[in-house]
């Protein structure tokens, strides 16, 4: 698969030397290894029922949670055409801070909000389902082990690079040519589709994505881009960041310039960003920025996405305190600008003109 991903006809390009050569959507970020775990890892014991498996991977190497238990996903087959890829939150952890979901928990699919096939306004309902749990603190990108009680044995393991390669390998062995994509995640998932979606479009190169990122819009510190930078650096994720685009990582300290360069990348993408405007968890939280400064940045930068990509990206945005959406049923009635989550949903899925931005 990477190997066509990475192939172009053609040599030197020239006039009587045939087509120019076909260069793939992030093919410098494969250049720069973030596909080294592709193809790499497969499930320990894979088990289920009535179309719901669970699959655990062995300790060791390769995946793993922050605490050292083993990393584990599930894939729901429906029969549908379409496949919904769905990466979980549950906090960060860093040099400066570590508060973080450090295992599993549960099996399965959560049957709440987009991901309950029995909720008849669901938009998603009738979607299969890669369901990723989030256990490294580095969402979804991390590739570091750190001995923090220095007693001379790793015991913080933040492998979510490792995480997320081999549930995508499980898609992509479970559901391998789906009509359509929805690449999905709340707070450090939705941050993670981020980083997942140039996987993503490695495994399903012809694929259409829609992303929904729920809270993880990529708001960050004002005027502080050494702070992207320590993350990166503390996870050992780099790579991510093309060398080719020093402004993805601009100084105004946030990552809009980066969701820009994807979208430039691959216009087979189409991009939904839900935030509240005071968000609880980044504003009070990780970032501790404040609720003035957090919408000082929140809507400028929305604005920023859809500006560069007005067919392509859109925002919601309603006057209210919290931090995610899409895994709480009641939240498919909350209104921005008069219009419903699951509305906004809908019209996303449906290439409805109505699907627009909206704010309060």
């Amino acid at each position: 698969m990477t190997l066509l991903v990475g192939c172009s006809d053609g040599s030197d390009g020239g006039s009587d030397s045939g087509p120019d050569p076909v260069i793939a959507p992030f093919q410098e970020l494969y250049d720069q290894g973030i596909n080294r775990y592709i193809g790499v890892y497969t499930p320990m014991q894979s088990e289920g029922a009535d179309g719901v498996v669970d699959h655990t991977f062995g300790a060791g190497d390769g995946p793993l949670c922050l605490d050292g238990s083993e990393y584990a996903m599930a894939t729901r087959d429906v029969g549908s055409e379409d496949l919904m890829i769905f990466l979980q939150g549950g906090g960060a952890c860093w040099s400066e801070l570590c508060a973080a979901t450090p295992s599993v928990e549960g099996s399965g699919v959560p049957q709440v909000g987009i991901l309950d096939p029995g909720k008849a306004d669901n938009p998603l309902k009738g979607y299969n389902v890669a369901y990723l749990p989030y256990c490294d603190g580095g969402i979804f990108s991390s590739d570091i082990d750190y001995d923090r009680d220095e007693d001379g044995s790793d015991d913080q393991f933040q492998r979510g690079l490792h995480n997320l390669s081999a549930g995508l390998d499980v898609a992509v062995r479970t559901f391998p040519n789906p009509r359509r994509i929805v690449l999905a995640g709340s707070s450090a998932g939705g941050l993670g589709t981020t980083v997942a979606l140039p996987l993503v479009r490695l495994l399903y190169p012809d694929v259409r994505i829609d992303i929904i990122n729920d809270a993880g819009v990529g708001v960050a510190r004002p005027q502080q881009p050494e702070y992207l930078e320590l993350l990166f650096s503390d996870w050992n994720s780099r790579e991510f960041i093309p060398e080719s685009c020093p402004e993805c990582i601009p100084d105004d300290g946030h990552f809009s310039e980066y969701h820009i360069w994807q979208m430039n990348q691959d216009p087979n993408v189409r991009r939904s960003m839900l935030s509240h405007s005071e968000d609880t968890v980044f504003a009070l939280g990780f970032l501790q920025i404040g609720y003035e400064a957090w919408k000082e940045a929140l809507y400028p930068e929305m604005q920023q996405l859809e500006d560069a990509h007005p067919e392509r990206s859109k925002y919601w945005i309603p006057d209210a305190t919290g931090h995610t959406f899409v895994q709480f049923s009641e939240e498919f009635e909350r209104t921005a600008g008069g219009v419903r989550l699951v509305d906004f949903i809908s019209a996303m899925l449906d290439d409805s003109t109505e699907w627009q931005s909206t704010r309060d």
